[in-house]
């Protein structure tokens, strides 16, 4: 009975051609991830919903499949001395998994587990003691721009990038590419939609995140949910003072501070702190808030044509958190948009100016982050629109470009 319903869930153990449905794009920046099926550790794959985790296990289950294992394994009706691949998907909803996976790990039993969750409070508290140094761990994101351009059947040369040596109709393609990206995000299943119907898959993107990952795990109240929630997504890449929202929105200080924490639970949204040496003077300033996507973010906005320079840069905090930066912001007598503490100790940082015209502040604010923090600094960068330079120890770097080939 139990192999029956298996097999319903299963149906490549009888026919491998279903997976060829399921199994999407590759999409190369998670290779790694894909090949874990070769190593004994857990492996567990976490991220936004809908970011593609689950077409990743696909993958992983594909992957076995050319090598016959899966199939030969059911046809010998699981037999207990062969090795077993066991994918579970949403796995946090499910009370109690993480003591049960250990003991199977610990007694070296023959298989390998392969689980997934949309909430990092399956990373933060529910394995992080029972599973240290038991599994991998990989986060999913929307796709990069990279990833949305080889989406679109449009491949970079990254040699002759960096060579400088591209068509004008190339990059005019590319640029043409990069607004709709700006405005419609990544999600992988909206790539592939008719115009008229992404911004309708990307509203219920936004409500099954809200309910489903939010409200119905923390029991909440939908409509202050989605309050607080509109709140912060309209008001990207700004500063947010929780007491402000408190005075804004009629809620408890201690009740925003909650709500933001299951937001960032739920990878809807991230913050980012105010660099400093010294920690309590890091806390005494207010943070800024990011959204996972940029079209989840446009679907519901109240300023879904606005705020381009906003959009940039939540796009371009995303590509840095994708990368898995230690980052930063800084604010003094001018404000730096990005601080990037490098893995020798070195501090870049990064400007985002999305025009040819380039303000004076914006040149400033880097000159005096780098006489602050004087041998600690690395890199200045300012992201630009066309422009490609080097002037006052600051690269000038098109936008299009530094997604590209950072």
């Amino acid at each position: 009975m139990i192999i029956e319903k298996l097999s319903e869930w299963n149906p490549w153990w009888e026919n491998p051609q279903p997976i060829e449905e399921l199994r999407g794009r590759n999409r190369p920046a998670y290779a790694h991830l894909v090949n874990s099926i070769n190593i004994k550790e857990i492996t567990i794959i976490t991220g936004v919903r809908r970011s593609g985790k689950s077409t990743l296990m696909y993958q992983m289950i594909d992957n076995l499949l050319k090598n016959g294992l899966i199939y030969s394994s059911y046809k010998e009706s699981i037999n207990p001395d062969k090795k077993s691949y066991i994918f579970i998907d949403e796995i946090h909803k499910k009370e109690g998994w993480e003591s049960w996976i250990r003991k199977k790990y610990d007694l070296k039993s023959e298989e390998k587990f392969i689980i997934s969750g949309s909430c990092s409070y399956l990373l933060k508290k529910e394995y992080s003691t029972l599973l240290t140094g038991r599994n991998l761990t990989f986060e999913v994101f929307p796709l990069s721009f990279e990833e949305f351009l080889l989406f679109n059947n449009i491949i970079v040369n990254k040699d002759n990038l960096k060579k400088g040596i591209m068509l004008e109709k190339t990059k005019f393609i590319i640029l043409n590419y990069l607004q709709e990206y700006l405005t419609l995000g990544g999600f992988p299943e909206v790539v592939f939609k008719q115009k008229e119907y992404k911004i309708k898959l990307l509203e219920q993107y936004f409500d099954d995140i809200l309910y489903k990952d939010i409200v119905d795990r923390y029991n909440l109240n939908s409509q202050k949910t989605k309050d607080i929630a509109l709140f912060f997504i309209t008001n990207i890449a700004g500063l947010i003072s929780l007491r402000n929202i408190r005075n804004s929105l009629k809620i408890s200080y201690d009740t925003t501070k909650d709500y933001l924490s299951h937001f960032k639970e739920a990878f809807l949204f991230f913050t980012l702190d105010h660099f400093s040496y010294s920690f309590k003077e890091q806390k005494t300033h207010a943070s800024k808030i990011y959204c996972i996507d940029n079209g989840l973010r446009n679907a519901v906005s109240f300023k879904f044509s606005k705020d381009e320079g906003k959009l940039i840069e939540n796009l371009v905090f995303i590509e840095l958190k994708r990368k898995r930066s230690s980052i930063y912001y800084w604010k003094k007598s001018s404000e730096v948009d990005f601080i990037i503490k490098n893995k020798d100790n070195s501090l870049s940082a990064i400007n985002v100016s999305y025009t040819d015209e380039i303000k004076e502040r914006e040149i400033k604010a880097l000159l005096d982050f780098k006489k602050e923090f004087k041998s600690k600094a690395g890199e200045l960068i300012i992201l630009t629109k066309n422009i490609e330079k080097r002037e006052n120890e600051i690269y000038f770097i098109p936008l299009w470009k530094w997604l590209l080939n950072k």
